[in-house]
């Protein structure tokens, strides 16, 4: 099959090495423009264009596929390569209906949740912190609306306990991979069947925002957990900033008159909670350091007895 990829990210290179190595002829990969980086704002290439250069894959970096001289362009090459199939994972761009519908095949996309859940630009980040035990990876035909195309194939994992988004991200993106594979697979033999999405028990993963790794303490221990696995969360200590980016949730026996947010075991940085439960801060930043293993941190700083956070 004649395949044209259309990704960007990190999580859509497994993808495009997939196919790369596999029988199936990889055309073009479109991806978005370099962007600059750094002190000297050094132009540095998508993840997804720094694993085409190394199959010699063409490339292409329009600024848009759906108005200007960039989206006749685009237009015209994709008229040109002929694909029997175009696959989007992460692109970061919506396609305009005329290259929905050019390949044989249409296009396909690998979306990070199981659909209709978690629609949009963030179902990684949303599944860990809604607590969700389970999630996956979908296949679905593109259409118009956003994730709304009928679903192909679905692979699904369970979310462990304490297990990050970021973690999370690098297993969905290698089961991505192998859906990918399966799902071309099934079009090419004509095995899969399309299922339309049931609108009614979709949801949508919004963009997050940095306001909302604020840790307030006045919150039950499980949900500041889940802000911490998955979107990192901060909190003040002594008036100077401290990023949290791994912890777990453990049984006080004593914190019903302790004030929340109020460090009640300085050896193993475990701080009380809305919900009369504590919150152990196993991996931390604090301002104008490196990150670190919390033991780390305390072997150089003790905290005074009944120190709140927050302040």
């Amino acid at each position: 099959m004649r395949i044209v990829f259309m990704g960007t990210p990190d999580f859509a290179v497994p993808c495009l090495r997939a196919l790369a190595e596999s029988e199936h002829e990889l055309a073009a990969v479109f991806t978005q423009p370099d962007k600059p980086k750094g002190r000297g704002y050094k132009m540095i290439p998508t993840p997804v264009k720094a694993a085409a250069i190394e199959y010699n894959i063409p490339v292409y970096q329009p600024l848009s596929l759906r108005k200007g001289e960039d989206a006749d362009m685009s237009m015209q090459v994709l008229r040109d390569i002929a694909p029997d199939l175009i696959v989007v994972v992460a692109y970061g761009q919506l396609l305009p209906k005329e290259i929905l519908f050019l390949p044989k095949y249409n296009c396909i996309n690998i979306h990070a949740s199981l659909l209709p859940s978690y629609r949009g630009a963030a179902p990684i980040q949303w599944s860990v912190l809604n607590g969700e035990k389970v999630t996956g990876v979908t296949s679905m035909l593109m259409a118009e609306g956003l994730d709304t195309g009928d679903m192909l194939l679905k692979s699904t994992t369970e979310i462990g306990e304490n297990e990050t988004a970021s973690s999370l991200h690098d297993r969905l993106s290698v089961m991505g991979a192998k859906l990918l594979l399966d799902t071309v697979k099934g079009l090419e033999e004509g095995t899969v069947t399309p299922e339309p999405q049931n609108d009614s028990h979709s949801s949508y993963a919004s963009k997050i925002t940095k306001e909302m790794s604020e840790l307030n303490f006045d919150k039950p221990a499980a949900e500041l957990h889940n802000i911490i696995r998955s979107i990192t969360g901060f909190t003040l200590i002594e008036g100077r900033r401290l990023k949290v980016y791994a912890s777990c949730v453990t049984k006080l026996s004593y914190a019903e008159q302790i004030e929340n947010g109020t460090v009640v075991d300085t050896d193993k940085f475990i701080v009380k909670c809305g919900d009369s439960r504590g919150l152990q801060f196993c991996e931390i930043q604090p301002e104008g350091k490196k990150r670190m293993k919390t033991e780390d941190y305390l072997r150089g700083k003790k905290l005074e007895a009944a120190t709140v956070l927050g302040k």
